[in-house]
């Protein structure tokens, strides 16, 4: 029986590796499983004029999620769905495609070659991996044994048709890299790139050493580098959407849920002799552990209802970064660091020291008579983000602060209201609150605070009431009635993978390239929120009006001009110095004479950096020789070649083979990946899948 359940479990229908950019060579299903699932009504979209179902898109998820949990052992976050079901439908139109592309070829697989591959002597890692035994060798005897066990047949059928589809993947890679090579031309430059070191002295001539102000650009000439230059000026069909973003946050409902949860925790610890680990166990989001923290790790609230004497007993729960926590403290451990706590009164630095001084002397004087210190730090302090806390720090160690005050807290006395600080952000009144070398032993109970279900049907009802009022009413009135913050994105283009201040969105970005002007959104799902869009601006494709790139056009002209004055300067330097860079200073007192550390083809070249035309034009040169003005990313060189290395045969054989199965295997990689992006570019892909989940 234990043979039995260990081969059914041999052949998922669908497997499926998340994650996986590159999935032509996977065996994600049965080929025929889309068309053996059935209806085609609900389209969520089409490959090619293929339609897919949203049944068959759901029952390809559901297999997916399955596989996912059974590889990770955990379900697939709710953040994460998007994503996955991104990857599911790319999976899709992949197998669709290359599916396509099998038949084109003609290529088949036989019973007979799929038999040999189970039984041949390297079966597949599926298969095999079920029968290696505690040695860690491969049983043979087993798995035929389970092979050809009659009650296995319908398991070995599901796991021949996945075979099947192995070996059609790797027929179809095999006919397409057929014609991929490395000639041993290709292997030399790629030695010479990698290998020859050069090393060269430099003139450089650098735009930014022109003023702006030296170069005229009238209108007409800008408008002329416009007419000459079409393709700078040149745009993609953008789109401008606005939107409202309701964000899934968790509601006071739900944290007081796990609040409650957890103070229930607590009574029942009070009158049980458990161990602090065995509540942990139970309804601890976060695995039991010992840790020795400082008391900066440990929650505010904590610490105001802890001393000494509650050593070894459970106390909570406490909020602290949106979680609710149950500690156990059951000792503490000395520590070579001091941490100090302090609170202060800013008086801001206003440039009149004296002035400053005053005033913090007086507001001293105020606290030293009877004021109290929290009272006086939210009256006057100009920290404001600890003012309204009496101007408590917390608990820090030393460079924390700047020096000035660091030193008053740390040599200061406890307890004792300093006089005025001066640091460079103004004037310091002082109050050490506490000091201490300790370290402690903490368990702790966690409880994460998070949306439940209930709130997040909330918020998605709200932002589907929304944007029903809103498609009958008016966008931006029922925003403004309901007191919506309107956001709206730069222009983006079809092919942008994140949506300016929404996120990574592809229905979205699909609902606004299908939709005219003005179009309001359903409601889309977000990684932590849902959107209600309205496409706000469409920008068809072609060249931009002269008006609208105007000062572009101008910095374009700017720069080219300067690029002609740099160009005109390092050929007279070539002319004047005779190849003597030393002297360029007397020519052009701006231009800059240096040597460069050794370089290659392909690295980045000491002092200059990724130039590759410098790198370039100087491997073209004798030893000795100067080179004609060299256009860079930021202006003109000339090079004079010192040294360069002589190729290095012996080397360059004992790396051939080695290198010859790398790079082959990198155009294999590079060309498989351009096939399927080309495939896909090519394909007509209608992916309506944001009509379905929005939620």
């Amino acid at each position: 029986m234990a043979m039995m359940a260990k081969m059914r479990s041999l052949a998922p229908a669908f497997i499926l590796s998340v994650g996986v950019l590159f999935v032509l060579f996977m065996v994600i299903s049965d080929s025929n499983v889309l068309e053996a699932l059935g209806a085609r009504s609900n389209n969520v979209g089409s490959v090619n004029g293929k339609d897919i179902s949203y049944q068959e898109f759901s029952n390809f998820l559901d297999r997916a999620i399955e596989n996912q949990k059974a590889q990770t052992g955990q379900e697939i976050p709710e953040e994460n769905m998007d994503q996955f079901r991104d990857q599911v439908w790319d999976a899709i139109v992949t197998q669709t495609l290359t599916e396509y592309q099998i038949k084109k070829f003609g290529i088949k697989v036989t019973d007979e070659e799929v038999r040999d591959y189970i039984l041949g002597p390297n079966p597949p890692e599926f298969l095999k991996k079920n029968f290696i035994d505690s040695t860690g060798k491969f049983n043979r005897e087993m798995y035929e044994s389970a092979l050809f066990d009659a009650r296995n047949k319908k398991a070995l059928v599901e796991a021949e048709e996945v075979v099947r589809q192995q070996l059609l993947s790797q027929k179809l890679q095999s006919y397409l890299l057929a014609t991929v090579s490395v000639g041993d031309a290709e292997l030399k430059q790629k030695f010479i790139d990698q290998n020859i070191k050069m090393q060269a002295e430099f003139v450089s001539v650098d735009l930014n050493s022109f003023p702006d102000a030296d170069f005229k650009t009238p209108e007409d000439e800008v408008k002329k580098y416009y007419n000459e230059h079409p393709d700078q000026f040149t745009v993609r069909a953008e789109r401008k959407l606005k939107f409202v973003f309701f964000k899934i946050q968790p509601s006071r409902n739900d944290s007081d849920g796990i609040l409650k949860n957890l103070q229930n925790v607590m009574l029942k610890a009070k009158n049980d002799t458990a161990s602090f680990k065995y509540f942990c166990d139970i309804y601890s989001e976060v695995p039991y552990s010992k840790d020795t923290m400082d008391i900066t790790q440990l929650p505010t609230a904590l610490l105001d209802n802890f001393d000494d004497s509650r050593i070894g007993t459970m106390i909570g729960p406490f909020s602290a970064n949106n979680t609710y926590g149950i500690y156990q403290i059951s000792g503490t451990v000395p520590s070579n660091e001091v941490l100090a706590k302090a609170s202060h009164i800013l008086i801001k630095s206003t440039g009149d020291d004296v002035k400053d001084l005053a005033e913090a002397t007086r507001v001293y004087n105020e606290v030293m008579s009877g004021m109290d210190f929290s009272t006086a730090a939210a009256k006057y302090s100009s920290d404001l983000g600890n003012a309204k806390n009496g101007g408590e720090l917390g608990w820090f160690g030393k460079g924390r602060m700047v020096k000035e005050f660091e030193e008053a807290c740390f040599n200061g006395p406890m307890g004792v209201i300093q006089k005025p600080v001066k640091t460079n952000y103004g004037y310091h009144v002082i109050k050490v609150t506490g000091k201490t070398s300790k370290k402690y032993i903490v368990e702790k109970i966690i409880n994460s605070i998070k949306p439940s279900a209930t709130t997040r049907d909330d918020i998605y009802n709200q932002a589907n009431d929304f944007a029903y009022v809103a498609e009958k009413n008016g966008f931006e009135k029922e925003a403004e009635l309901s007191k919506y913050k309107i956001e709206e994105t730069p222009a983006f283009n079809e092919e942008s993978s994140y949506l300016p201040t929404i996120g990574v969105n592809k229905s979205l970005l699909k609902f606004a390239f299908e939709n005219g002007l003005n179009t309001l959104s359903q409601v889309f799902k977000g990684n932590n929120g849902y959107v209600v869009a309205k496409v706000s601006e469409v920008i068809n494709q072609g060249v931009r009006k002269f008006e609208d790139v105007q000062k572009q056009a101008q910095a374009l002209l700017l720069k080219d001009k300067k690029y002609n004055k740099a160009k005109s300067i390092t050929e007279e330097i070539k002319k004047k110095s005779g190849g003597n860079f030393a002297a360029v200073k007397s020519i052009y007192s701006k231009a800059n004479f240096d040597t460069t550390g050794f370089f290659t083809l392909s690295g980045s070249i000491p002092k200059l950096g990724l130039e590759y035309n410098f790198a370039a034009k100087a491997y073209d040169l004798p030893v000795g020789a100067v080179s004609a003005p060299i256009k860079g990313s930021r202006g003109y060189f000339l090079a004079k070649l010192l040294s360069k290395d002589t190729f290095d045969v012996n080397a360059f054989n004992t790396q051939k083979n080695s290198s010859r199965e790398r790079i082959l295997q990198e155009k294999k990689n590079s060309f498989i990946s351009q096939w399927l992006a080309k495939m896909k570019k090519d394909a007509d892909i209608v992916d309506k899948r944001y009509l379905f989940y929005s939620r």
